[in-house]
């Protein structure tokens, strides 16, 4: 978290000089020039943290370092040069075959009557798949001062809780480093945000997350490996779903960007920057909960969390409806 925090002033100073800043538009809420390559401080802060507590020649590492390393540096091209989608997904999809390609693959899925069906050669396909669409879900979340970054930060803190429950203290200890990494540049990139972490930021959060599940996955059922997180970025992954459905009816391109999403309906009903964002905090810890509630076999834990969300929705709803 230290060194995510301290690199990351540096990283704005290097977005300045490098001209990678983002400027406002229509379709976005801030109003003046936004350094990028935030995500440069949070991918050098995560290996420094992850060097303290995990070996970084282990192969989960490697496959992790040589992965993310390529996604960040598609990202911090896209940032500098607005890739075409076409190339960013190349990118994506070429980060994903290198961290298969070193080993690591969703191996088994859960059986609901009881087991696991071993997945063979569709282990592959099934992995790449999760790491791109992971890679994009908060690549599409990236749009609210400290959105992202905070998602990410409770994300990880729900995989982190799992992982100690089941004694994965890799896993543990890799998800303590990006969830530190990401609340080190969480201070400078909360409302008003002083840098953005760009598409090298985004990116890498979701995949190394994603990776991380992964490795989760390898030594117990891939119910809790995979779904925990995927709980965890309920909103994102079920406004990313939106979005396809959405400009699909449109027939417009899926890479089109608007002001369709969630962040951006919750600013149009009222909401500030500030309430929009804790809204989805609150709303992400309750999925978060759900997930560990899974893991722990509490039913009450589950319960109370869907009741707590669904009681946070509705408060909203009636905001909205008295200050209309």
């Amino acid at each position: 978290m230290v060194a995510a925090d301290l690199l990351t002033p540096l990283a704005g100073k290097l977005a300045l000089r490098f001209g990678a800043v983002d400027k406002p538009s229509a379709r976005k809420v801030h109003t003046h020039p936004i350094p990028l390559l935030g995500g440069l401080a949070i991918y050098i802060g995560f290996f420094l943290g992850a060097s303290l507590v995990v070996a970084l020649n282990s192969q989960m590492m490697l496959a992790l370092f040589f992965s993310s390393s390529f996604i960040v540096f598609v990202g911090i091209l896209d940032d500098l040069y607005d890739l075409k989608p076409i190339v960013k997904l190349s990118g994506q999809l070429a980060a994903a075959v290198i961290f298969v390609a070193c080993g690591m693959q969703i191996q088994f899925v859960t059986n609901p009557w009881g087991g696991m069906f071993y997945l063979g050669i569709w282990g592959i396909p099934i992995t790449i798949l999760w790491l791109v669409a992971m890679s994009n879900v908060v690549n599409f979340l990236d749009g609210l001062d400290g959105l992202a970054a905070g998602v990410s930060t409770i994300a990880s803190l729900a995989v982190f809780i799992v992982a100690v429950m089941r004694g994965q203290y890799l896993v543990a200890g890799i998800t303590m480093a990006l969830m530190g990494s990401a609340m080190g540049f969480l201070r400078h990139n909360f409302n008003p945000a002083r840098i953005f972490m760009g598409d090298s930021g985004a990116m890498f959060l979701g995949f190394t997350l994603a990776a991380i599940a992964v490795q989760g996955s390898l030594k117990g059922a891939m119910t809790l490996g995979l779904v925990v997180p995927a709980l965890a970025f309920g909103v994102p992954i079920v406004d990313t779903a939106f979005a396809i459905i959405r400009r699909k009816r449109r027939g417009v391109p899926i890479s089109q960007a608007d002001r369709g999403h969630i962040h951006h309906r919750l600013l149009d009903r009222g909401f500030s920057q500030k309430q929009a964002v804790i809204l989805i905090y609150l709303l992400t810890a309750c999925l978060g909960i759900v997930g560990v509630g899974l893991a722990a076999g509490s039913s009450l834990m589950i319960i109370g969390a869907i009741s707590l969300g669904v009681l946070l929705l509705h408060l909203s709803i009636k905001r909205n409806h008295l200050e209309g």
